[in-house]
């Protein structure tokens, strides 16, 4: 089940997060999370199975009406479920749009979205 980020869950989704490669350091994972609580423009969403939150996807709607998908992380121990696919593919229907790759979702975009 996908559900909205609230800041309640901030330190999942930053454990979540730290799973990026560009998001290791705390002052950098801290400065992602302000940006998806801070501005308008950018949305977080998390993968709950079960009781657990295991993924999180994060994107920007831009002026021009792209979407940019910034991250997408699963949780090592659900890794090869599907979930990845199954966040990606829920949020393109949900938005009615394709995701436009950021430098750091092109290779997973490129492997999983619909053609």
């Amino acid at each position: 089940m996908i559900m909205k980020y609230k800041p309640a869950y901030r330190k999942i989704a930053m454990g979540l997060l730290s799973y990026t490669p560009d998001l290791k350091e705390v002052k950098t994972l801290q400065e992602t999370i302000d940006q998806y609580e801070n501005e308008e423009s950018m949305k977080l969403f998390m993968y709950k199975k079960d009781d657990d939150i295991v993924g999180v996807l994060g994107y920007q709607e831009t002026e021009n009406g792209d979407i940019i998908l910034h991250h997408i992380c699963v949780n090592p121990s659900y890794r090869d479920e599907g979930i990845g696919e199954e966040m990606l593919f829920t949020m393109q229907e949900r938005l009615g749009k394709k995701f436009t790759p950021s430098e750091e979702t092109r290779t997973f975009l490129e492997k999983h979205q619909n053609n």
